[in-house]
């Protein structure tokens, strides 16, 4: 266990003790795949307060951690999370940009990863959601990205096309191991897939998965650092040589 890991969990311990004790609701920062799986490791150990996942819709990979219910703390209270709309000063000179463009130019503002959750670009357009805190310094001070002049306001609404996301392909395997899927989704080699698994970059429903050979099922998804998510849709029939079709859903 490194020390960032130790870390996590003692903050995790405390701000569950503190909710229990407390009767108030708390909230981690967003928490990438690798910090929720340390969450998911400590579940039963802190399963005596209630816990709630949400990164701003069910689809988020980034998450934050509520501790606290309303049957324990006697109110509701919901996430500090805002929807930040960035779109191009002038539509029609505005580049296509990537996760890593948005991503940079929020960086270059001194802003601390936890406090940015996920980033969905639909377009032109992305959609950033980050801490309540934060968003008044990104509403004033983002105003570039990359070599596009930008404009951020409050989403007065989150679009569908951020929540569903997803394209649907159909990929041919022996069987549906994750790292048959993986390489056939990925366009990978079997060894390639197979370093992922050493590297710790698999995360099958937020927990981490070394095992190469284990089976997926319909409605399990992956995430695959470095590469993107998908889910196990279904298996759509055999081909003439045994070989199955899989549907998987790419989270885009």
């Amino acid at each position: 266990m490194d020390s960032e890991e130790t870390l996590l969990r003692k903050r995790l311990c405390e701000l569950a003790d503190k909710a229990y004790n407390n009767s108030q609701y708390l909230f981690t920062g967003f928490l990438s795949a690798a910090e929720l799986d340390t969450y998911y490791h400590m579940e039963r150990e802190l399963s005596y307060v209630p816990v709630t996942v949400f990164g701003g819709t069910a689809d988020c990979e980034r998450m934050m951690l509520r501790f606290g219910s309303e049957e324990l703390c006697g109110y509701e209270e919901r996430f500090p999370i805002q929807c930040i709309e960035i779109s191009p000063l002038v539509e029609k000179f505005g580049e296509e940009l990537g996760h890593r463009d948005y991503l940079g130019a929020l960086m270059n503002l001194g802003i601390e990863r936890s406090t940015l959750g996920d980033i969905i670009i639909v377009g032109k357009h992305a959609f950033l959601f980050c801490t309540e805190k934060m968003a008044p310094y990104i509403l004033e001070n983002l105003n570039q990205v990359r070599h596009t002049n930008v404009k951020c306001r409050i989403a007065e609404h989150i679009p569908k096309s951020t929540i569903t996301r997803l394209e649907r392909r159909t990929v041919q395997v022996s069987a549906a191991r994750i790292d048959s899927m993986i390489a056939k989704v990925y366009n990978l080699s079997r060894g390639e897939s197979v370093e992922l698994f050493r590297a710790k970059k698999i995360f099958v429903n937020g927990r981490l998965n070394e095992n190469n050979s284990g089976q997926l099922k319909p409605g399990d998804k992956v995430t695959v650092r470095g590469f993107g998510r998908f889910q196990f849709a279904a298996i759509a029939g055999e081909t003439r040589k045994g070989k199955l079709n899989v549907e998987v859903d790419i989270f885009c």
